[in-house]
């Protein structure tokens, strides 16, 4: 009898402490759908979702949605995120000493399941390809590729209508010009570890 005494209270503290722990949460802002970075917030882009406390995690409380519409995504943001203030700014996209650029790369130029938030090196050669993706039989290699160090910000796979996959890159603003008079054909892009060099 005194097992089941003790039994019946273990188990009505346990239901206490749960209770306590769900009293904790609280209705935050999540990301509803897909927003891009520089992307201003719409109502359709966000939902109200319960997520615990965290001291250490200054969550968007869903009573302040109002103040977030017309904002815009300081990052790339994939549905589930929970905004919190420092994914939230103003149009001040791409940040300071980057520039977004976009390119339409063929099948073999860029590794197949890429997708958006990925590093990659960008490998940028002198020499492009022709219509028939070979080089130029009477150009020879005029050294080793530049590379340059870019995330991904979006992956449209609908493409330019002609086969290729549009890929949108951030990457320092110095790299810009090197990206921008590279050959048709002459840019590779390689996922490299998150952090990596």
């Amino acid at each position: 009898m005194a097992l089941g005494g003790l039994l019946v209270i273990v188990c009505v503290l346990g239901y206490a402490w749960g209770a306590v722990r769900l009293g904790d949460r609280l209705p935050v802002i999540a990301v509803a759908r897909p927003v891009a970075a520089g992307q201003a917030f719409t109502a359709a882009d966000l939902r109200q979702v319960s997520a615990a406390q965290d001291p250490g995690l200054q969550l968007i409380p869903a009573e302040q949605a109002q103040q977030v519409i017309g904002r815009t995504a300081v990052v790339p943001l994939v549905p589930g995120t929970l905004l919190t203030p420092s994914l939230v700014g103003e149009a001040a996209f791409p940040p300071a000493g980057k520039v977004a650029a976009s390119l339409a790369l063929k099948p073999g130029q860029y590794p197949q399941g890429l997708a958006t938030g990925a590093r990659v090196a960008v490998y940028v050669s002198a020499t492009g390809t022709g219509d028939d993706g070979q080089a130029p039989a009477n150009t020879k290699a005029a050294g080793s590729p530049v590379q340059l160090q870019a995330v991904v910000l979006g992956v449209d796979l609908a493409g330019d209508g002609q086969g290729a996959t549009v890929i949108t890159l951030l990457l320092d603003a110095s790299d810009g010009p090197r990206l921008a008079a590279a050959p048709a054909g002459g840019v590779v892009l390689m996922q490299t570890a998150p952090g990596g060099n």
